[in-house]
């Protein structure tokens, strides 16, 4: 534990949970995307749904979506910002389940056209927990460099993504894998002490069975 998880991050107010956690949710969402966002809608659960005006969670929200840090003073303005870049948000009230009271999920698109879900939860002091990405129950929490590889469930796959890793001297920190049903779709969630570069990055993508990779820097 550091100081940062005591006492929060550097940021823009009035809660570390309501403001700074959904910054970096509203980030997690963008990443993943990987494409300029036209659209989203955020279903905001428990606490988030209840308070989200007055501790203006929309704001931070839609200030990660932008790719604000959570210090940036923008975040104020940020829905009148993505408003005149002519991204659409939408929030909604919604029971998420049995999951952390400060969470969301958002369903994001872009000028693909192609949807993407993320479900995260603002733990305290500005952490948050990503549960779910792209339909796969997931567990990480942005601080670490992540990989966030999903993939067909094919024998090799898994040994091929760590041997490219090891090859490059990166070092798994944590590593998660799920899939829907064996011979489908299945993702790979990776946290490593380093950070990948290009050159890993263009490796991992001449992995056939990889349908694509993303790279996640610390939040």
């Amino acid at each position: 534990m550091n100081v940062f998880d005591i006492l929060g991050p550097v940021m823009i107010g009035p809660s570390s949970s309501h403001t700074a956690g959904a910054v970096r949710i509203g980030k997690i969402a963008r990443i993943v995307l990987g494409e300029q966002i036209v659209k989203a809608d955020v279903y905001l659960h428990g606490s988030f749904a209840e308070t989200y005006l007055g501790h203006g969670t929309d704001r931070a929200i839609v200030g990660g979506l932008l790719g604000f840090s959570t210090d940036d003073e923008r975040i104020r303005e940020a829905v009148a910002i993505a408003a005149k870049v002519g991204i659409q948000v939408t929030f909604h009230k919604s029971n998420l389940g049995e999951v952390h009271p400060n969470t969301a999920k958002i369903i994001s698109s872009g000028v693909s056209g192609k949807p993407i879900s993320v479900v995260a939860s603002s733990v305290g002091g500005g952490n948050i927990k990503v549960i779910n990405v792209l339909g796969f129950s997931v567990n990480f929490s942005g601080q670490f460099h992540t990989l966030i590889i999903p993939h067909l469930d094919r024998p090799g796959t898994v040994g091929a993504v760590v041997g490219v890793l090891a090859g490059k001297g990166i070092n798994i920190a944590q590593m998660y894998v799920t899939r829907e049903r064996l011979g489908l779709q299945a993702m790979m969630v990776i946290e490593t002490d380093e950070e990948c570069d290009r050159e890993t990055m263009e490796t991992l993508n001449t992995i056939s069975t990889l349908l694509s990779v993303t790279l996640v820097k610390p939040l």
